[in-house]
């Protein structure tokens, strides 16, 4: 049974998780959120001297949770792209260290691919075919699966510009609430009315790509409904409203996609999973269609080094050939495989 070591690094977390046969045996993350708040997003310079820092610290902590040494380790993954270039590549390269000092294979993950791969640590292995909707800060996508390991992953509709965590952190700066801004958004929400204000559901007119998205729009449409309101902004209806608009257009395009190509099992990742209203309006539709939700557990919807290593786990146990050392960061990887490697290698 290989156990695999794996390494996050894309953007304001580092992470990392000790993975074998589909079990999560041990995990570490720090994060420099803190650091970033005051610019209300990410700073790369800053996240990359985090991960400076943190890298050596989190994987001698998975370790010790693990109960295991370096000498038990059989394979290194990391995230090899997208994300900020500065942090893939410390992430990288640690790795890369780590497998040249201990012989051992390397092998460079999506970091997209390690969001659906989280579910695994969870539920079990995926099935056959599935949908997965990866939601996260800079990633909005509806991609059909089958085995991750060894098959292309078709792209159904991407984001044409913002992503869906990218505009609840812009919403929440309109509203004075802090970042990040989603989990500052689905609290505030909690209290207002999400039927108060009828903003639009972007790309879903009947002429729209029927799964790509499209949240700049909605955006602006906040911020253009606050500048004509006078007086004290009602933020509590206005995160409500908004939350709903993201969470009704989400789950409205990953369940018709799951009917469409008559598939029972729908997929819930990425950062924005772990939003109390996209869940429960997940589960409510999924429910309606007939269709199986699964959703990690919202610390592994966040970006963590267990979700590489359960990628890294899944391509030892396929037999899929490593990465080489030459492997260089790709920041902008489209995923169209799980393993990111050389030219035409896969």
């Amino acid at each position: 049974m290989p156990v695999v070591l794996g390494i996050e690094t894309s953007c304001d977390e580092t992470g990392v998780g000790i993975v074998a046969d589909g079990v999560l045996l041990g995990d570490a993350l720090a994060t420099s959120m803190d650091e970033h708040a005051r610019f209300g997003g990410v700073v790369p310079e800053i996240a990359a001297r985090a991960h400076l820092h943190a890298i050596t610290p989190m994987v001698r902590h998975a370790l010790d949770r693990a109960g295991i040494r370096f000498a038990d380790i059989d394979a290194v993954a990391a995230t090899a792209g997208p994300g900020l270039a500065t942090a893939v590549q410390v992430g990288l390269a640690a790795a890369k260290a780590y497998a040249l000092a201990l012989g051992l294979p390397l092998y460079g993950v999506h970091h997209l691919a390690g969001h659906a791969a989280a579910d695994i640590l969870d539920h079990g292995p995926l099935p056959e075919r599935s949908i997965a909707l990866i939601v996260s800060g800079g990633h909005t996508s509806l991609l059909l699966l089958a085995d991750l390991a060894r098959d292309p992953v078709i792209h159904l509709g991407d984001t044409a510009d913002d992503a869906a965590g990218e505009a609840f952190d812009k919403v929440a700066r309109l509203l004075g609430l802090p970042y990040p801004g989603g989990p500052a958004i689905d609290a505030m929400a909690r209290h207002g009315d999400p039927t108060a204000i009828a903003f639009p559901r972007p790309m879903t007119a009947p002429g729209d790509p029927p799964y790509r998205f499209s949240f700049s729009g909605l955006k602006t449409a906040v911020a253009r409904w606050i500048e004509r309101h006078p007086g004290p902004l009602p933020v509590a209806d206005i995160a409500a409203s908004f939350q709903e608009a993201v969470a009704d257009t989400l789950t409205r395009k990953a369940v018709d996609a799951c009917r469409d190509h008559d598939i029972d099992t729908l997929l819930l990742v990425g950062g924005v999973a772990a939003n109390s209203r996209v869940r429960t309006l997940a589960e409510q539709r999924c429910a309606a269609a007939g269709v199986t939700l699964r959703v990690p557990a919202p610390r592994l919807c966040t970006d963590n080094g267990a979700m590489i290593a359960a990628v890294g786990d899944l391509l030892v146990r396929a037999d899929v050939p490593p990465s080489p050392l030459s492997l260089g960061a790709d920041p902008n990887a489209r995923l169209t495989r799980a393993p990111i490697g050389e030219p035409g290698r896969w």
